[in-house]
């Protein structure tokens, strides 16, 4: 650890906890972590490509869900992606893994270590660290209710008398939720589920747990590592209890213990709440190295709903230049749904009352938040992303392929780090026999797909699957290898036509290759004025549709992309 890390420790440690001794604790586990490490990680690059899966969404007999995970990501993917997020592998009671019972094991449903190490000869691994709560079937729990072990102190008692009125709130369920212990009934905080038991960082003990627990991942060959819910880490009563400053301190202490064991792991930060409290977990470039664009996916689905891009190339155009050495991570798709609140100040009211209503017409569900008033209002739209883009306002209709597509390019050319969810890739329609099975609405985008079953339809020429699959998969690998598309290159949006388009300027971080990407964003046929963008040429190469485009007579067809090669290094 060098001596600016050890006064940055020191700051954040007296700031937290006024107990300087913790230092030593925890300058102790760093030099341990950092015994015999091999630094074989890159900064990154415009090759970085994560995949987001869960441990059994493709699964086999005879083999462990991991097992096949590993083996459908080598026959078929492994040009594709240079990382793979698998979502929470660890013992769990509730919320698909996020009610974390052991932290320390593989669950062994889905596999054990071995396996997760034979996916990182390969591949690099980004982990979660679910640190705002613990399943209430945990050890520490168990110590808790018996008021003995090292995890009886874990958690945070509250009187249900107190005003939680101004506390924000994610979920319908109650904050505070009774337990019958030793010692008779208590009242503890559960922010996300009476499941899911929030930890009280305000005990140091809780810190160093979890910090074993991030040594441990990293020792076990992770690379990224993901602060799940961390908005919600500590708790001060009377205020809202989201993104306090003691919070933002735990993320820049986390960051600091990543980056004195290896300077290339990468700390990412989930708050999915509106854009500038999002981002606010950059710090000034001491906190997180990527931020989820939370943004992005409500903005991206309600222009292509409305064929109108006004309210995304206005954000896009509005994005803010971030601290050196971070960026985004940007996706459309994930394991939950699409929130909603980081476009509230984005996107009207009666807008994102039209996209909820669309979302319902094709087969979706609308989760809903609290708000201090007792009312309730959306918080995320539950729904597969390939049947979310079948239609538009007006209905289905014959473009859901190439909207679908046009959507996923539009993601994979904005400045940052993209990651491709499972299901995006084998466009997975809605599962609602698995949200009548488990009673929750993020089901219908967690499918399980049987590896047999997923074969015979990529073998199927006219299948949705064959069809997005492979063509996904060559435009992700053609992604890859344009400089332009870099985390760090140079990014700007153009003035063409705000409501019929999205265009954006790439310039690699060397200035060697430059790439304008046009996007058409209606169900119609729409012409690119020729005095839109200085081309240097009469003719510019596609790189999507490999044709020499006259620039004189650019007509975009309904969701067609085009990458236009503008400068290209010199050999």
């Amino acid at each position: 650890m060098t001596n600016l890390q050890l006064q940055q420790l020191q700051k954040l440690v007296l700031s937290l906890y006024g107990d300087m001794s913790l230092v030593d604790s925890i300058v102790t586990r760093v030099e341990w972590a950092r015994q015999d490490r091999q630094h074989n990680a890159q900064p990154w690059s415009n090759e970085d490509v994560i995949l987001i899966t869960y441990g059994d969404s493709m699964c086999s007999d005879g083999q462990s869900p991991l097992a096949t995970l590993n083996y459908f990501i080598q026959r078929y993917l492994e040009q594709t992606f240079s990382a793979v997020h698998i979502l929470p592998f660890f013992p769990f009671s509730s919320d698909d893994g996020f009610s974390v019972i052991d932290y320390y094991q593989v669950n062994y449903h889905l596999g054990d270590w071995s396996d997760v190490e034979r996916i990182t000869q390969h591949k690099e691994l980004m982990v979660d660290l679910v640190m705002n709560h613990a399943s209430r079937q945990s050890l520490w729990f168990i110590d808790f209710i018996n008021g003995e072990g090292s995890g009886h102190h874990f958690f945070i008692e509250a009187d249900p008398a107190e005003d939680f009125s101004q506390v924000t709130r994610p979920r319908t369920s109650p904050l505070i939720v009774d337990v019958y212990t030793r010692q008779g009934v208590k009242h503890v905080w559960a922010t996300f589920s009476d499941d899911q038991i929030d930890v009280n960082f305000k005990n140091p003990k809780v810190l160093l747990a979890y910090l074993d627990i991030l040594l441990f991942y990293i020792h076990q060959g992770a690379r990224y590592i993901r602060l799940d819910a961390v908005a919600f880490a500590w708790k001060e009563l009377g205020t809202t209890c989201i993104h306090l400053p003691q919070t933002h301190a735990l993320v820049k202490l986390i960051r600091v213990v990543m980056e004195a064991i290896d300077p290339n792991l990468v700390l990412i930060t989930e708050t999915n709440v509106p854009h500038q409290e999002n981002i606010s977990y950059f710090g000034e470039g001491d906190e997180a190295h990527l931020v989820y664009q939370f943004a992005l996916p409500p903005l991206l689905l309600h222009a292509l709903n409305r064929g109108n891009g006004q309210y995304l190339n206005h954000w896009a155009r509005n994005l803010e230049a971030l601290p050196e050495g971070c960026s985004y991570f940007n996706f459309v798709a994930s394991h939950d749904g699409i929130g909603v609140r980081p476009v509230e100040s984005l996107i009207p009211s009666h807008e994102i009352d039209d996209l909820v209503k669309s979302i319902r017409d094709f087969g979706g569900f609308v989760s809903m938040k609290s708000n201090p008033d007792g009312s309730k209002s959306p918080y995320e739209l539950n729904i597969s992303l390939f049947e979310a883009l079948q239609g538009t306002r007006l209905g289905p209709d014959m473009y859901q392929l190439s909207r679908y597509l046009c959507c996923q390019l539009i993601m994979l050319a904005m400045p940052g780090i993209p990651g491709i969810y499972i299901h995006s890739l084998t466009a997975t329609p809605n599962d609602v026999q698995l949200v009548e099975q488990t009673g929750r609405t993020r089901s219908i985008n967690r499918h399980r797909w049987d590896l047999s079953e997923f074969e015979t339809l990529l073998a199927n020429a006219s299948s949705d699957q064959h069809q997005i699959f492979f063509r996904l998969n060559y435009l992700i690998q053609l992604r890859r290898q344009q400089r332009a598309f870099h985390p760090q290159g140079a990014f700007r949006v153009l003035s063409i036509n705000d409501d019929h388009f999205f265009a954006i300027e790439r310039v690699s971080p060397e200035g060697g290759q430059r790439i304008v990407a046009l996007y058409n964003l209606t169900r119609h046929p729409h012409d690119v004025p020729e005095s839109e963008y200085p081309f240097p040429a009469l003719k510019i190469w596609d790189l999507i549709s490999e044709e020499w485009i006259d620039i004189r007579n650019i007509q975009l067809a309904p969701y067609q992309v085009m990458w236009l090669l503008i400068k290209q290094p010199a050999e």
